[in-house]
């Protein structure tokens, strides 16, 4: 990726409200050459969309959940794209939104999920209908819950984090080719 995308990249996931003439003089190019490099990565796939992230307690979630999950047979193609279907109907009868959903490994598992809800009796719901997912065999699932009204909290969801480190990690990999 180009610096000036990367710069534009960044600049958008720190707030993507900001106008195309704004994201200009923040990066240092003209606003028609911001919309045309927003206009490449938004059909390359590098922006997948453009929203914001809002207070979640405030909108009366109290709970924010990252699930584990360990299947007890390995999942064929076949079966993942069961699961994807059958997962799309486990979410119309979700009392609660999942934000994220991936399969991966680590600490014994195969599958993560990140859900907010309202309340306890919310999460405990979304867990059975997790065990119940047809097409798989869900061997062990386990939890970590975050009370979101917690007063003294490290750092809330934030994507500025990220794209500050994307500059730095790009200056670190240019300063490396120059002393290469």
């Amino acid at each position: 990726m180009k610096e000036v995308e990367l710069k534009l990249v960044s600049e958008l996931m720190k707030n993507s409200r900001r106008s195309d003439r704004d994201l200009a003089k923040a990066i240092g190019v003209s606003q028609p050459t911001v919309t045309r490099i927003r206009n490449k990565l938004e059909k390359e796939g590098y922006i997948r969309e453009y929203t914001m992230i809002p207070d979640f307690c405030k909108l009366g979630f109290e709970i924010a959940a990252v699930t584990f999950v360990k299947f007890g047979k390995e999942l064929t193609p076949e079966i993942i794209d069961k699961v994807t279907k059958g997962g799309l109907e486990l979410e119309k009868k979700s009392p609660t939104p999942t934000i994220m959903i991936l399969r991966g490994l680590g600490l014994g598992y195969e599958g993560i999920f990140i859900s907010f809800h309202e309340d306890y009796p919310s999460f405990l719901k979304l867990m059975e209908l997790t065990k119940q997912l047809p097409f798989v065999d869900i061997a062990h699932v386990e939890s970590f819950l975050v009370s979101l009204p917690e007063e003294y909290q490290y750092r809330h969801l934030t994507l500025s984090n990220i794209a500050n480190y994307l500059l730095k990690l790009k200056e670190k990999r240019e300063k490396k080719g120059e002393k290469s």
